[in-house]
């Protein structure tokens, strides 16, 4: 590619990446809408002009899903992996745009195609030497909430199992992304009813958030309310009464902003004390929580994980 050409389309996307990080991505459009008309228009059968079509065409397709325009966001990024098919040496590449044409199907809903996608995605990351590790988590994560949305349950399984492992091996137990995914795991078990299990992932999730983030973060109010949940199913009643107090103390010191947070963890309490034959002190707790948000009684009747 002739090098003021080539100089012209980095300088296009350099300003795509300014504008997007100070938030100007209407502008940040218009500046990937030239880099690819120029690289179109030097199009030919040199590798170097297609890797910089196809990258251009990956630019645009992201800052197209950032404004929601999901339909676009598709049309590049299929036309940019038509540029890149059967290229070994861009197999990171053409992961990222499966991922990112994944992403634009489930904006669109189109869950069972973002499923397809996705699990291309994996199969290029895992080829690439060496493996891109991070980026197959990442999807897993995704792909085991699309197939427990879906029924799916052993797959769901098996992708968060596959996001578990590699976190697990990569930053141990005691690390954010790690305590997530056991989060989202034993939500998965605790929907499926094998209780003991949810238990054990939401006490590693805890154990993980009170130590890196303390007690006063809504990830770990949120662990403290899950593990409650799962307590109660192994008959752990009072052990759960003291992670429920510690969920509801946690979201009331973070403010409106966890609003709904709140009130779910208000009615999964208010229920367990109902249960417990406790109802002037359910009352008083659905009072204070009403009080804080302003809000209607019927607001924390509902018992639902956070």
């Amino acid at each position: 590619m002739d090098s003021s050409i080539a100089t012209l389309i980095s300088i296009l996307c350099e300003r795509v990446d300014t504008l997007r990080a100070s938030g100007n991505l209407t502008e940040a459009l218009h500046a990937a809408n030239a880099a690819v008309e120029k690289s179109q228009q030097s199009l030919n059968t040199d590798l170097d002009r297609i890797d910089a079509f196809a990258s251009s065409l990956e630019i645009r397709a992201k800052i197209h899903r950032e404004l929601g325009n999901f339909e676009a966001a598709r049309e590049d990024y299929r036309h940019a992996i038509d540029q890149l098919d059967h290229r070994p040496d861009r197999l990171d590449q053409i992961g990222r745009l499966h991922a990112g044409l994944g992403a634009a199907y489930d904006g669109l809903g189109s869950t069972e195609r973002a499923v397809v996608c996705w699990e291309k995605a994996i199969g290029f990351f895992e080829r690439a030497n060496p493996p891109l590790e991070m980026d197959i988590a990442t999807l897993s994560n995704n792909l085991g909430f699309l197939k427990k949305s879906a029924g799916d349950i052993d797959g769901a399984e098996t992708y968060f199992l596959k996001a578990l492992e590699i976190l697990h091996a990569r930053f141990g137990p005691r690390h954010e992304e790690t305590a997530a995914i056991s989060n989202n795991l034993g939500a998965l078990y605790q929907h499926c009813g094998f209780f003991e299990q949810a238990r054990e992932m939401h006490m590693m999730a805890l154990e993980a958030r009170r130590e890196l983030l303390g007690e006063e973060h809504a990830d770990t109010a949120q662990s403290h309310n899950n593990l409650a949940l799962a307590l109660l199913s192994t008959g752990d009643r009072a052990w759960a009464r003291r992670h429920f107090e510690k969920a509801l103390t946690g979201f009331e010191s973070l403010g409106l902003e966890y609003a709904e947070d709140l009130k779910s963890v208000a009615a999964n309490y208010c229920e367990f004390l109902h249960s417990e034959g406790e109802d002037a002190l359910a009352d008083v707790i659905a009072g204070r929580v009403r009080d804080l948000l302003g809000s209607d009684p019927e607001s924390v009747s509902e018992t639902t994980p956070v």
